[in-house]
């Protein structure tokens, strides 16, 4: 006869390898594991090396019931700070999907944003189809182009073109990210179901609108209030962050970049991507790595 033990449910929860996918899923573990959930949280082998260099796996030592597991990413053992290769990851994610289907298991998909995202990427096929994107020139930008309303999305009233998700901000049709994040929403939709990370009355018209043609949808309020609610604990306490804390960090007020008030969203933009692109890009990353390895002598 099967003990208690093994007759717990079992959830594998496996993350998009960013930090903010990490953090909300780790909350809906917590969550599971708080309501009685076996818990095996599945990391990619570069962000498991980040948690332990963090200290976010010091704490789950030892604890009943709550397991960390990682899998292959691809990348050299050798680099030990990558940049990963997103939709080569994404595979990853897919194999999940993949793997419930074989194994006959419930798979359920978490969106980490708001359901407003979600129905921004849902039309990512649209303004293409229209001819708005990719856009010619970088005139885009300043030229009131992204103020055009946007009239033909169900659920969501009174919204510019510069409101769908910014990746459609592109003069390269063959943008990876462009490609990539056009596709992240579609294969939602081949999920059994879709748990939201809001609630019904603050995304009342758009949640609607997604359930009229995808009806397994289910909002669980914002995850960060729920854990709240939690039974104190060591799995409670448990960090996801991917990151060691900078000591070095500036924690007074006042102190940094001033930003004229008249600065516009748009001009930002553009200075960002001058910034990462060509040859300032280059350089620019060729100084982070540089002031890194001092930081690293320094500690």
């Amino acid at each position: 006869m099967g003990s208690i033990e093994t007759r717990k449910p079992h959830a594998v929860l496996v993350p998009f390898p960013a930090q903010g996918h990490v953090n909300p899923l780790m909350q809906l573990a917590k969550l599971l594991h708080s309501r009685g959930f076996h818990i095996t949280f599945v990391n990619t082998e570069f962000n498991h090396k980040h948690l332990v260099r963090s200290k976010g796996l010091d704490s789950s030592k030892g604890l009943p019931n709550f397991r960390f597991k990682t899998i292959p990413d691809g990348l050299p053992s050798s680099d030990c700070n990558p940049t990963q290769d997103v939709p080569t990851l994404y595979g990853v994610m897919s194999f999940a999907i993949k793997a419930a289907e074989e194994l006959a298991i419930p798979e359920v998909q978490l969106w980490t944003a708001s359901a407003c995202s979600f129905m921004g990427y849902l039309q990512y096929r649209e303004p293409i189809k229209r001819g708005i994107c990719p856009f010619k020139d970088e005139n885009f930008i300043s030229d009131g182009t992204l103020d055009t309303p946007i009239d033909w999305i169900p659920g969501m009233n009174n919204i510019r073109l510069k409101d769908l998700p910014s990746f459609l901000r592109t003069t390269d049709p063959n943008d990876i990210m462009f490609d990539f994040l056009g596709e992240e929403a579609q294969n939602c939709l081949k999920a059994p179901a879709i748990i939201f990370n809001t609630f019904d009355a603050f995304e009342d018209e758009v949640l609607k609108a997604i359930a009229s043609k995808f009806p397994n949808i289910y909002t669980i309020g914002t995850l960060p209030l729920l854990g709240r609610h939690m039974p104190d604990s060591h799995v409670k306490s448990l960090n996801s962050s991917l990151w060691k804390v900078d000591s070095n960090v500036l924690n007074e007020w006042g102190i940094g970049m001033e930003v004229n008030h008249d600065v516009k969203r748009n001009e930002i933009e553009a200075l960002v991507k001058e910034m990462m692109e060509r040859g300032k890009g280059e350089a620019n990353e060729e100084q982070c790595s540089r002031m890194e390895e001092e930081s690293k002598r320094g500690n």
